[in-house]
């Protein structure tokens, strides 16, 4: 589902920022992503997405080379890669549907396919009932809810998680992990980003863990 070979990305006047990165992650897996500040893991996922190439290596995601993507089937592979940021990046003056269809109306799905597909995804998240509500007027752990469901409103295979806790208290925590955990049970590959130490003991999962660009740790539970 996700293969680096060799991958290399620095920035001009820079130490590189990852270097000789090889991983591979399966169709289904749940795994975390962890390392100090600077480590190079927000750059990683990047390069799954497509917001940053890498500068060696090859990254290739469902098959395809991402290097090698021509401009037009970068938007092609994001159809299939949610991603959820720590700062949300919610749109404050739409309503919380409005904000979960954004995507699919970007895609140009059909009206009443993407209400449907809306309402279906805030029942999964248990925000139905704040469908007409705004970003301000919500709770942190509601509005990482909703970030979760535009996410995955476009049935991604792939789920990239940036902190998606690290805003949260330790209560909310579990119950935006539990669904990270649920997302992943029903099928959905899902790479969490993490500096919460607590969580790879709680769920005992797979990880990597990033120092100085370098990865220097892959397997079952904390390193």
């Amino acid at each position: 589902m996700i293969q680096m070979f060799h991958v290399e990305k620095a920035y001009p006047g820079d130490p590189p920022t990852l270097q000789d990165i090889n991983l591979r992650v399966e169709k289904g897996e749940f795994v975390f992503l962890t390392g100090p500040s600077g480590a190079g893991k927000s750059t990683l996922l990047k390069l799954v997405f497509a917001a940053e190439l890498p500068t060696g290596g090859q990254v290739l995601v469902g098959g395809h080379n991402v290097g090698r993507l021509r401009a037009s089937g970068i938007p092609y592979l994001r159809r299939n890669v949610g991603v959820v940021f720590q700062d949300f990046k919610l749109l404050p003056h739409r309503t919380v549907a409005e904000n979960v269809a954004f995507t699919l109306e970007v895609l140009g799905a059909p009206r009443r396919e993407v209400e449907e597909k809306v309402e279906r995804m805030l029942k999964r998240v248990g925000l139905l009932h704040k469908a007409g509500s705004f970003p301000p007027r919500l709770s942190g752990g509601e509005q990482q809810r909703v970030v979760i469901a535009r996410a995955l409103v476009n049935e991604p295979t792939i789920l990239l998680a940036d902190e998606p806790t690290g805003n949260l208290d330790p209560a909310l925590t579990v119950d935006i992990m539990d669904l990270l955990r649920d997302v992943n049970i029903r099928g959905t590959t899902v790479l969490v980003v993490t500096h919460d130490h607590s969580l790879l003991e709680r769920y005992r999962s797979r990880v990597l863990r990033l120092e100085r660009g370098r990865l220097v740790y892959d397997g079952m539970g904390p390193p």
